[in-house]
């Protein structure tokens, strides 16, 4: 084996082990979201970005802009926000300066929703890592996500 083939093992598995927090994090998180509040994961993160979006008017995202926020692609997003957009948790609205652009809104149900699931997200977090920093293969990176990553270090 090669420096460089070793290189790639170290690498591999790195990535297996981040792959495998984030997983067990996302998969407690989604849990406890579905169970409190009848919220996915990516419902809860669409209605946490857009909440924050803005401060008065001008400083909506607009739909591609979301999907980033996101991390999903613009179509998936588009079935999300229509999904919650069904449910009452927000709305969608024509730029008034281009009719082209599209912008979102959480609703006053979807702000009560989010308020409401956010302590639940933060114990569901707080519960997978500190079940995950009891895994030696986790625990290092648990660490690294616990103080905010190496730039903060």
């Amino acid at each position: 084996m090669t420096a460089t083939d070793s290189a790639l093992t170290a690498l591999s598995q790195g990535w297996c082990a981040l792959s495998l927090l984030h997983g067990r994090i996302e998969s407690h998180i989604e849990r406890a979201l579905q169970a409190g509040h009848g919220l996915s994961v990516r419902e809860f993160s669409l209605l946490d970005v857009l909440s924050r979006q803005h401060n008065g008017p001008g400083g909506h995202l607009r739909m591609h802009q979301v999907a980033d926020s996101v991390l999903l692609s613009q179509s998936a997003t588009t079935r999300l926000v229509s999904r919650l957009e069904d449910r009452g948790l927000l709305s969608r609205y024509l730029c008034d300066t281009d009719r082209r652009g599209i912008y979102t809104d959480v609703s006053e149900a979807g702000l009560a929703l989010l308020a409401a699931a956010r302590p639940t997200n933060g114990a569901a977090l707080r519960e997978a890592l500190d079940e995950a920093a009891r895994n030696p293969q986790l625990a290092p990176l648990v660490a690294v996500v616990e103080h905010g990553g190496p730039a903060a270090a």
